[in-house]
């Protein structure tokens, strides 16, 4: 796919009603800029720029996904500039070795690297960013962050914020191969600071069913764990450590055996036990559905309630388990760390919550089959990189 050109994105019906000398970004004043809002600014070099051109398939309903750049530098430490400082200022005291990604690289887990992307910002006044790992990426336990200049947390952009974009990238399970191009986490866009309640998000649920069953809503949609078992009783995967590399570009390459046990339920008990700094995939009792004009985003349930978390927060894209035709909803899959010491998780446990958003306009294509969305149908699902067992 090649460069976003303003003839490539436009005459669709959502480009039509949103006139962008108007609105530039969309219907509503305030929400989550939509995937044909993102192309009309990529095309316009305003917002998300980059030193490559930004491709087609980079842009998902409600977020850019963002490359790695040539040079991947092993870091003695993970690391905020702070508010005085850039990321270079901070980078020639932190720098173990440079590692070249242009023909591909192994990045070896326990250590953590930085890596200039080939995507930068120029936000307008009002514009902010929030960061995530891909789905593919949080499913091999590979801890992924993104850095700003000036920043003092990660994932977040400031409000007109100006610079680079570094990822910072640590692989707690598998070593990965990555290189120049590679996908690892994806950047939405919010214009204003839109609040969405939870009074308005049972009206929603109301309206058209978040979950199939009742919704449980407090500080967002709660999501609990399904520990019911298949037919043989399978209710996850562990990953096994010392297992082989993993190319995070390849789809449907790897046995699942050779990186992972199934974890299994007895009869008599509908529950597990975490073991510590263990790594699970599990999956949500709840089928979710996100209506094609909202986004969610998958908060960890608080850690005082147990000794587990979900490890990555993730993206849940306008139109996930909304498609037509498919019933109601897809499964959410959890990724959960145990912490200090085994922990007993039960069935229909709460396990994290999705906070919702409402988008500045309904995208013209949303998540599922006609963008060969990776997830759409999901159960129980090890990442794309795996076959099916």
């Amino acid at each position: 796919m090649g460069k976003l050109s303003m003839a490539e994105v436009s005459g669709t019906p959502a480009d039509k009603d949103a006139n962008l000398s108007e609105s530039p970004y969309g219907r509503n004043s305030t929400g989550i800029l939509p995937s044909h809002v993102l192309r009309r600014l990529i095309a316009a070099q305003r917002e998300v720029l980059a030193s490559e051109e930004i491709t087609a398939v980079q842009v998902q309903p409600a977020s850019v996904d963002l490359r790695l750049g040539a040079i991947a530098y092993r870091i003695r430490a993970s690391f905020l500039p702070g508010e005085a400082c850039r990321v270079a200022d901070k980078l020639s005291s932190m720098v173990i070795h440079e590692i070249d990604l242009k023909s591909g690289a192994v990045l070896e887990t326990g250590c953590v690297y930085l890596v200039p992307l080939l995507e930068r910002l120029e936000l307008s006044f009002r514009v902010s960013g929030v960061a995530n790992p891909k789905s593919s990426t949080g499913r091999l336990d590979v801890f992924t962050r993104l850095i700003t200049d000036h920043a003092q947390a990660f994932d977040r952009v400031e409000e007109g914020y100006h610079g680079p974009l570094y990822a910072e990238i640590s692989p707690r399970t598998f070593p990965i191969l990555v290189r120049k191009g590679s996908r690892l986490n994806q950047l939405r866009l919010r214009h204003g600071s839109p609040q969405f309640t939870d009074t308005q998000l049972r009206r929603l649920h109301e309206q058209v069913g978040l979950v199939d069953g009742p919704a449980q809503i407090d500080g967002g949609l709660a999501l609990s764990v399904d520990l019911s078992g298949d037919k043989t009783r399978q209710a996850g995967w562990r990953a096994r450590r010392h297992a082989g590399v993993i190319d995070v570009d390849v789809r449907d390459q790897y046995d699942p055996l050779d990186f992972w046990d199934p974890v299994y339920v007895r009869k008599d008990s509908q529950a597990i036990i975490l073991d510590p700094n263990e790594f699970y995939i599990l999956a949500s009792r709840e089928a979710v559905s996100i209506p094609p004009d909202f986004a969610a985003e998958m908060m960890p349930f608080n850690p005082l309630v147990g000794e587990f978390r979900v490890h990555y927060a993730g993206f849940f894209d306008p139109g996930f388990g909304h498609e037509a035709g498919m019933g109601r909803g897809a499964r959410a899959v959890l990724e959960v760390r145990s912490r200090e010491v085994p922990f007993v998780l039960e069935h229909g446990q709460i396990i994290g919550r999705l906070v919702f958003e409402r988008l500045t306009d309904t995208p013209p294509q949303v998540y599922g089959a006609a963008l060969g969305s990776n997830y759409q149908r999901q159960g129980l699902k090890l990442s794309k990189h795996f076959r099916l067992p």
